[in-house]
């Protein structure tokens, strides 16, 4: 499996949007692109992607992806750093000729709700017939392609069913853990139970290394640690995967330099945007 992080920013991107604060300032003056991060989305073997942010079509100039070649769009919830959906109206009729078949999302019932609101007033019929929606909850097994998708309920509040994701593909698999808080148990014993085995894991690190929050919806390096030393017990990691952190906020002074640093003291990979990895 290839992994491409396209966008490796929070929310707000870094430098964020609206943030003259010392460290925003000084990365938007230096001009230094290496340094600047979009909001996030992954990218699989140039087909699958998760999520699908406002920068993806800045995303397919930068890294080279062909958008009208993805078959699948795994949406882990409806915040609009994650899921843009206005974009979508553009899949065809006029503004483009496509090079792949039918596009198919999964998300959850506000995900559909916001795709229903951000593109009917637009919405040609002649695009919306190559788009499939699928609804999903945690805890189910989804098969499509050459693809096994364990759906697993990430903590990020209550106002939706927000969602993690476990991908299979040819014998390897890719965990996704991004925009969430700690893990459950159960989450975990769902992994166990289907034979779930990660040679890449990806962990949200918004706060980087600051003191961990019990109760946040989103992490730190010392929760990663924790919830990696939990799946290594239950066994869906090993000593061989690859363990990456990513989705940074500009709170957390995520430069090169700092990366560099905490890549040096943990067993890490800080993702920056465009970096491909191979399981």
């Amino acid at each position: 499996m290839k992994i491409s992080f396209l966008g490796t920013g929070a929310a707000e991107g870094v430098p964020a949007m609206f943030c003259a604060c010392p460290f925003c300032t000084k990365l938007r003056k230096a001009g230094d692109k290496r340094e600047f991060r979009t909001r996030s989305q992954v990218l699989i073997d140039d087909e699958l992607s998760v999520d699908f942010p406002p920068e993806a079509y800045v995303h397919s100039l930068f890294c080279g992806v062909d958008l009208s070649a993805l078959k699948y769009i795994l949406v882990t919830h409806s915040h609009m750093d994650h899921f843009y959906a206005h974009d979508f109206i553009l899949r065809g009729y006029k503004y483009a000729t496509l090079s792949g078949g039918n596009l198919n999302i999964y998300g959850n019932r506000e995900v559909k709700n916001v795709f229903d609101e951000c593109t009917r007033r637009e919405m040609k019929e002649q695009v919306l017939s190559g788009i499939n929606f699928v609804t999903v909850k945690p805890f189910q097994v989804l098969k499509f392609g050459d693809y096994r998708v364990l759906t697993l309920p990430a903590q990020h509040g209550t106002a939706e069913d927000a969602l993690l994701f476990y991908v299979a593909k040819g014998g390897k698999g890719y965990l996704h853990l991004c925009d969430t808080g700690a893990l459950s148990d159960e989450v975990i014993e769902f992994l166990k139970e289907n034979d779930a085995h990660a040679n890449l894991i990806t962990f949200d690190c918004t706060f980087l290394d600051a003191e961990p929050k019990p109760g946040t919806r989103h992490m730190c390096i010392t929760d990663n640690l924790s919830i990696k030393k939990r799946l290594e017990s239950a066994g869906v990691i090993d000593g061989g995967t690859k363990c990456v952190i990513t989705h940074f906020s500009h709170n957390s002074q995520p430069d090169r330099e700092r990366l560099a640093a905490i890549e040096k003291e943990y067993p890490v990979i800080a993702a920056y945007d465009g970096l491909t990895l191979e399981v």
